[in-house]
């Protein structure tokens, strides 16, 4: 056995990480945790104008350089295309797929196309993504694929049906590209925020409190209850899982799904 000491490696310099949905909520705090450890972050979104405004406010103490990609996830041939044209010149090391969720609703009553419009914005999107940045994670013998998933994987959640079944999908497609990437050490991996403050969350406050014909407070408290932390998670806090599996460090943890729920999901 190698008995060679082995430190906790973070150190993400010389690396290069696209962060999707970046100008908000977990894609920016994540974009922001990597840039701390020394990586070159490529934010991606459709808001060209605060693409530009949050690209200065990253961090460079390591004189990275930052760029970014205006890109709309609702159209997988231009995402994929704009994703190739980059990976032509800078490989990814790091590839953080993240996007909003599907609207909710119950499933029993939901159209047809909306199951289409949601596989197009995740899986077939984050799927385009993956063929254009692994030449390059192959040559470069590191890649880390991250999948911004939800917790409904592990525990479908009451009233989003369409987000409930594309995300289980985008776990499943997750699992296989693990099975068949390990072996050019590239990993992938899911993180499962349990409810996060984030404009999503909000709007998902406003839906309930709405359907339910009771305050906005109480449905907040309901949710906080329903955690044994008794609080919802900071954006940072998932953010932290992202860049510990993007680090060295993960090298040997691949094909997992990982809750970063405060303990909410009631399954093992």
């Amino acid at each position: 056995m190698d008995k060679t000491e082995i430190i906790m490696d973070l150190n993400l310099n010389a690396k290069t990480a696209l962060v999707c949905g970046s100008t908000q909520g977990i894609g920016w705090a994540s974009a922001l945790e990597l840039a701390k450890l020394g990586a070159n972050i490529v934010l991606m979104a459709r808001n060209h104008k605060k693409l530009k405004s949050l690209l200065k406010e990253l961090p460079n103490n390591e004189n990275q350089q930052h760029h970014l990609i205006v890109a709309d996830f609702n159209d997988p041939n231009s995402v994929k295309e704009k994703v190739g044209l980059f990976c032509e010149k800078n490989p990814i090391h790091i590839l953080i797929n993240n996007t909003g969720g599907p609207p909710g609703g119950l499933i029993s009553e939901a159209d047809s196309t909306e199951f289409i419009s949601a596989m197009n914005l995740h899986l077939i999107s984050y799927h385009g993504m993956v063929q254009e940045v692994l030449e390059g994670m192959k040559k470069e013998g590191y890649g880390r694929i991250i999948n911004i998933i939800s917790t409904s994987v592990k525990q479908p959640l009451n009233g989003l049906g369409v987000s409930n079944t594309i995300r289980g999908a985008v776990a499943n497609w997750a699992k296989t590209l693990a099975n068949e990437l390990g072996q050019f050490n590239i990993t992938v991996n899911n993180v499962l925020p349990g409810a996060t403050n984030t404009a999503r969350l909000n709007s998902i406050i406003d839906n309930k409190a709405t359907k339910l014909n009771s305050s906005k407070e109480a449905v907040l408290n309901a949710m906080e209850n329903e955690v044994p932390l008794k609080r919802i998670a900071k954006p940072q806090e998932i953010a932290n899982a992202v860049a510990f599996l993007a680090s060295p460090a993960a090298s040997y943890i691949n094909g997992i799904n990982l809750p970063v729920d405060g303990g909410r999901t009631k399954s093992l």
